[in-house]
């Protein structure tokens, strides 16, 4: 946080470093308990963890109410509100005292509409490989490089820390899940007032597609209708972090996880734009820093993106990344016309596009084949046209294409209607 933090307790590191304990570079005390935080003069107690069901601690709702009995207001972001603990609202009693429990529904709430499509500033949304990897960090980063910059740069906080750090935004998780798009899109235009187009709006993603347990993707992509995306990933994780015994889970390639959120952001828009990974913001906590640059190079090449950890790093060329001039559209060649040998899978297809290498090509036309696909059919979808695609020549690719493709195409093939909704199940294209 900007902002003076006078002390952070934490019983099992009392005495600790905080620099080298965490990272950050600020020379904060680390204390054992509330009342040796209080001989620092804090005016108000932050409840900064997100334990297991989001509920207070019994060790740390004591040093809560001794902060509140000193005087002090209290914030907190956890599911169990501390305002309805009769003692702790009854131990906030003085002029100007307050508490803030911020993880709640606002009030007024409607369903997504897509207005943010209609904002003219840019409008970047992090998505995530996993939960926790690193979402909100990056977009600070990036606020802070873009401040250094004399740039118009605005955050949009969606979880709690990302709120207490920024002072506004909206708890998603708190919020009922036929309104989370609509709570996102206003507080997305709430944050955009006034921006132009030079404006950049950030908006701190929330969990991820690749997560069985997560939900918060979708209504991000559709409240804030991103112009560009940001990945984020945690160097060297190959499964999603889920509860102690869960069946594991496995994160898959990054070039198929760019691609399935390309495409799902591509759906629900009024404008047609189809947003982009601009670059990847890789989370190095756990790497030195020589793993940590061979890591990041890997990815790069992998993916034909920008790849740096913005807190090891710096995130200004991720901020040029995602400043620079959006690429021409996508010159994707029906696989009809692509050569035989090209033609039996969707993961054998090369398309062309003009802003990834050909192995991001690859898996964009594949992506959803191995994740949106009916139950059971796990390998690549053949070749929906064994000649020419009757579409090609009016800008519409087949089928198979269509993931790789800025909107969806009618279906088209000897088996089905051109204009029916989807293919026959027992068609060439389902086999």
């Amino acid at each position: 946080r900007p902002g003076p933090i006078f002390a952070v307790i934490d019983p099992a590191h009392a005495g600790a470093d905080l620099p080298a304990l965490t990272g950050i570079a600020r020379p904060v005390p680390v204390v054992a308990d509330m009342a040796a935080a209080l001989a620092f003069g804090p005016a108000v107690a932050v409840v900064g963890l997100a334990p297991s069901g989001g509920r207070l601690p019994p060790e740390m709702r004591a040093d809560v109410l001794a902060g509140l009995n000193a005087g002090l207001s209290a914030a907190s972001g956890l599911h169990s509100h501390l305002a309805d603990d009769p003692e702790l609202a009854a131990a906030c009693n003085r002029t100007g005292q307050w508490i803030w429990d911020l993880r709640q529904e606002p009030e007024g709430l409607e369903v997504a509409t897509a207005q943010a499509a209609a904002l003219p500033c840019r409008r970047v949304l992090a998505v995530g490989s996993d939960m926790a990897v690193g979402k909100m960090s990056a977009c600070l980063e990036l606020l802070a490089a873009a401040g250094r910059r004399g740039l118009d740069a605005r955050f949009v906080g969606t979880g709690q820390a990302g709120i207490l750090i920024s002072g506004r935004g909206v708890a998603l998780d708190a919020v009922r899940v036929d309104y989370a798009a609509g709570a996102v899109e206003a507080a997305v235009l709430q944050a955009a007032a006034g921006a132009g187009p030079e404006g950049l709006v950030l908006v701190e993603g929330q969990g991820s597609l690749c997560h069985p347990g997560s939900t918060a993707t979708l209504p991000l992509l559709r409240g804030s209708q991103p112009t560009d995306l940001l990945l984020v990933h945690r160097a060297g994780q190959s499964l999603v972090r889920t509860r102690p015994g869960a069946v594991p889970v496995a994160i898959p390639p990054l070039p198929e996880v760019i691609a399935a959120n390309e495409a799902i952001a591509a759906l629900g828009r009024p404008d047609g734009h189809r947003p982009r990974v601009r670059a990847i913001a890789l989370n190095t906590a756990l790497l030195e820093p020589q793993a940590a640059a061979q890591e990041a190079r890997r990815l790069a090449e992998l993916t034909g993106l920008p790849c740096l950890d913005p807190v090891r790093e710096g995130a200004d060329a991720l901020l040029e990344a995602l400043l620079a001039p959006c690429a021409p559209a996508a010159q994707i060649r029906c696989k009809a016309e692509a050569p035989a040998a090209q033609r039996v899978t969707g993961a054998s297809y090369r398309g062309e596009r003009g802003d990834l290498n050909p192995r991001m090509a690859e898996s964009q036309s594949a992506a959803l084949t191995t994740w949106l696909r009916p139950p059971g059919l796990r390998d690549p979808i053949k070749a929906c046209c064994s000649t020419r695609c009757p579409l090609a020549a009016s800008s519409n690719p087949c089928p198979g294409c269509w993931p790789a493709w800025p909107q969806p195409a009618p279906w088209c093939g000897a088996t089905r209607d051109r204009q029916s909704s989807r293919p026959s199940p027992g068609s060439d294209w389902w086999s």
